[in-house]
């Protein structure tokens, strides 16, 4: 599926750009995908077109960024991509920011794809989202990104280690 810049309306028109994002990333082999969210719990992450797109994208040398306030929800919605996550650990970071941290104001939602594009999300309550290629709206986005990664602490890790 391809997708247009500007402007996303609805809650199933963003799955759907998410998920040509994850494929788009997959194809042109995008080196860091940057994903951002409360929790994930309406995110496509245990889609089959998902997990094959970041089975095809995951190379030793590329990065996932996750960012969320917590991770208990994409762990009981989404197993599959927990179980690929366990897989694929060596490519994954994962960081749990303070609500706090969004002093700043941000998208409520986000995914960025180096070199490639934007999606951010606008308004979660009426799912609207901005989709963009251009190379500002991407530095912008990473930048807001990047400033509640520096304030964020690791979390979802791979596994537990018991005592």
């Amino acid at each position: 599926m391809d997708i247009t810049e500007g402007v996303i309306s609805g809650r199933e028109a963003f799955v759907q750009a998410l998920t040509a994002c994850f494929q788009r990333a997959a194809q042109e082999g995008c080196r860091e995908l940057c994903l951002w969210d409360a929790d994930f719990a309406h995110w496509p992450l245990s889609s089959p077109e998902v997990l094959d797109a970041l089975r095809q994208w995951a190379l030793p040398h590329r990065r996932l960024r996750l960012l969320a306030t917590q991770y208990e929800d994409l762990r009981r919605l989404h197993p599959r991509f927990v179980s690929w996550r366990r897989h694929w650990d060596h490519v994954v970071e994962a960081r749990a920011y303070e609500p706090q941290d969004l002093s700043g104001g941000g998208p409520q939602g986000l995914m960025l794809g180096q070199g490639l594009f934007s999606l951010r999300l606008l308004d979660a309550r009426l799912w609207r989202a901005a989709y963009s290629g251009a190379a500002a709206d991407e530095l912008a986005a990473r930048e807001s990104f990047d400033a509640v990664w520096q304030r964020s602490c690791e979390s979802f890790s791979a596994s537990t280690l018991g005592l």
